[in-house]
């Protein structure tokens, strides 16, 4: 039936930087994988949101409020324009992850900005947004969240691999959703790509033509997160307190440290996955061919292009969905994943001011 259908816009901003994800959704409210991408788009950020984004890690309190403030307002035009430019008129709420600017859940410290009074009052839609701190209250890791989408959405795939700014993962084991972030993946290749000028290396041509720097492959390897067992997440703060200064340590030549970076994510990913399993892959990281083949090798898995609307914005998807869910009290967050006291309903929803 018609009436069990909801339309709405989930929007992701990722780690990597690449910009705002925009994913307008049919969702059958009865039956979860009866759902469809309509339209999408990604819109990249100016130089100056760019940077903001990138420093905002070192503000003070009176900065962030101010800089959440300002990216709510971004988002709400943002959002504005995409359903002016896609004649859209149907929409029941949009769900926004915003931007994560700091989390440290272990200080029960989570910080996504992008203010939802302020998208609510730019669209004059109803809002659901904040998904993690709540988790993080709970003593929960407040990440990932996307596994309950994987659970609900994707049931007929024995793993859920993104390759975003890291590399996370799903599964079902013992009746239980079990998920984590593997390692580092676009933020740290993306980072030392942009430093020869290139904003990623297309297809892993760059990483292909090098070698790997064993030794450095050897103490990336040997980093203590890869022993510790779920539930487990990674930030950014983490890569620069680690990553960073292994490799410079190492190595200077870069086209040898994406080489030797692409073989250790590779490696990781491909310990997690059982043999000859059926593997959804998504996120940037699955254009990079280099990197797939590599995977592919690891964990002894033929991996399958899917749609490229799915591979691109499935998280944006996602947290349309977990917006559903959460208008329907419904729980959104799994303790089996994030670690919290309870399986819970997490986000603020925000109406518009009249």
């Amino acid at each position: 039936m018609q009436n069990n259908y909801i339309y709405c816009i989930g929007l992701m901003s990722g780690t990597s930087l690449d910009g705002i994800d925009l994913a307008y959704v049919k969702m059958n409210q009865n039956n979860y994988e009866d759902f469809e991408i309509l339209q999408a788009d990604t819109i990249p950020y100016t130089k100056e949101w760019k940077k903001k984004l990138q420093e905002a890690i070192t503000y003070n309190k009176g900065d962030l409020i101010d800089l959440d403030v300002k990216y709510g307002k971004l988002l709400g035009d943002v959002l504005k324009e995409f359903i002016k430019s896609n004649t859209i008129t149907k929409i029941g709420f949009i769900a926004s992850h915003g931007h994560t600017i700091l989390h440290q859940p272990a200080k029960e410290i989570t910080l996504q900005i992008g203010n939802g009074q302020e998208i609510a009052n730019i669209t004059n839609k109803k809002v659901v947004c904040d998904f993690r701190t709540q988790d993080v209250q709970l003593g929960g890791q407040g990440a990932p969240l996307v596994p309950i989408g994987d659970k609900l959405l994707f049931s007929n795939y024995d793993y859920c691999l993104n390759l975003g700014g890291f590399a996370n993962i799903s599964y079902e084991e013992n009746n239980q959703r079990i998920a984590f972030d593997i390692c580092p993946v676009n933020i740290v290749l993306n980072h030392y790509t942009r430093k020869i000028g290139y904003e990623f290396d297309d297809s892993g041509k760059i990483a292909s033509g090098s070698e790997v720097n064993y030794q450095l492959l050897e103490a990336l390897n040997s980093l203590g997160f890869y022993q510790e067992k779920p539930p487990k997440s990674l930030g950014l703060e983490w890569v620069q307190e680690n990553i960073f200064p292994l490799i410079d340590q190492f190595e200077t030549d870069i086209p040898i440290i994406l080489r030797t970076f692409v073989e250790h994510s590779a490696l990781q990913i491909g310990k997690v996955i059982k043999e000859e399993s059926k593997v959804l892959v998504t996120g940037g990281g699955m254009f990079n061919t280099f990197l797939v083949r590599r995977i592919e090798f690891y964990a002894k898995i033929a991996i399958e292009l899917n749609d490229s609307r799915l591979v691109n914005y499935k998280e944006a998807l996602v947290f349309a969905f977990l917006g559903l869910l959460k208008t329907q009290n419904k729980a959104n967050c799994l303790q089996s994943v994030t670690g919290a006291q309870k399986d819970h309903s997490s986000g603020e929803i925000f109406y518009p001011h009249k």
